[in-house]
């Protein structure tokens, strides 16, 4: 039992003034790669992807607007989409020509072919322009993260591990875990239900099928470790829509948690949860976590 995915590094060079602004880089990225998917991998007579007959097979609508074309697993009515992108370090950044800028992608859908439109998406994208200022940029590379070869998936062991003892999670980027209310600490066996039902939903829709655990014996278990000290803050952050001009909230917590008792069932799912984000809108780049063991 595993995870696959492409977790891309695209490294660029500004050709223009670049500016990024402050906790909104990725949904300024996400904004302007949805345009440049549809106009490079979208079926030329497709010129709606919710309703194009033809739908099924653009690429476009597969990573853009996946719910669109198909029923999701189980009845889900809206797929998530297959990727992350991984910009928050240039949160805030105003970059000259000739500065040198790097963003991660991390693709769920195990196919090459995907991971490659969406590295010609993005150069296209900077070559054309993008962020308040519309400044341009220049692909200059592009390599996979933890991959021994190219455009080989990366590969996660979702079995468990035998481990008991302490670990910390940082929530490095704004994060919702669901039902969770504001300004309650994130008890691990909510932190682990999210990780669950994301890496389930994604490996369902773009991988080899859903999980074979027992999720109700799982929860159980994750019940029983213990929250042992926590640090968090919530952070506000306000998207406006392009294309409804809407506004909406893509805030949530930021800090550290530190957990103990039986791990090792858990572990893989904490890895997994590293590329995949955990809670909402991981999309945008929310939901970033990071793992380390204290013992």
């Amino acid at each position: 039992m595993d995870f696959r995915l492409y977790p891309l590094r695209l490294t660029f060079r500004a050709t223009e003034r670049l500016v990024f602004p402050p906790g909104k880089a990725a949904n300024v990225l996400r904004g302007a790669l949805g345009m440049s998917l549809r106009d490079l991998a979208c079926d030329p007579g497709c010129s709606n992807a919710k309703t194009c007959s033809r739908a099924a097979a653009c690429r476009y609508a597969q990573l853009f607007e996946p719910s669109a074309h198909l029923p999701g697993p189980s009845g889900l009515r809206d797929w998530p989409r297959p990727f992350v992108i991984r910009a928050a370090h240039l949160d805030g950044d105003r970059l000259v020509t000739g500065d040198q800028f790097h963003l991660d992608v991390h693709l769920f859908r195990d196919d090459a072919d995907s991971a490659r439109i969406l590295v010609k998406a993005f150069a296209r994208l900077a070559a054309n322009g993008f962020g308040p200022g519309e400044g341009k940029a220049l692909l200059q590379s592009v390599r996979l993260l933890h991959t021994a070869s190219d455009w080989e998936p990366f590969v996660i062991d979702l079995r468990p591990t035998p481990h008991t003892g302490r670990i910390r999670v940082d929530f490095q980027t704004p994060t919702e875990l669901k039902p969770l209310a504001p300004g309650r600490d994130p008890d691990f066996a909510t932190l682990f239900a999210r990780i669950r039902d994301r890496v389930s939903t994604l490996r369902a829709c773009y991988g080899a099928g859903a999980l074979n655990i027992e999720f109700k014996a799982m929860g159980e278990i994750a019940d029983g470790i213990k929250l042992i000290q926590c640090e968090i803050g919530n952070q506000e952050v306000v998207r406006r829509s392009s294309r409804t001009g809407q506004s909406h909230s893509i805030g949530g917590f930021t800090g550290h948690a530190e957990y103990e008792g039986d791990l090792g069932p858990f572990l893989p799912f904490l890895e997994a949860a590293r590329w995949t984000g955990v809670g909402s809108k991981c999309v945008w780049g929310n939901g970033q976590i990071s793992v380390r063991r204290l013992g």
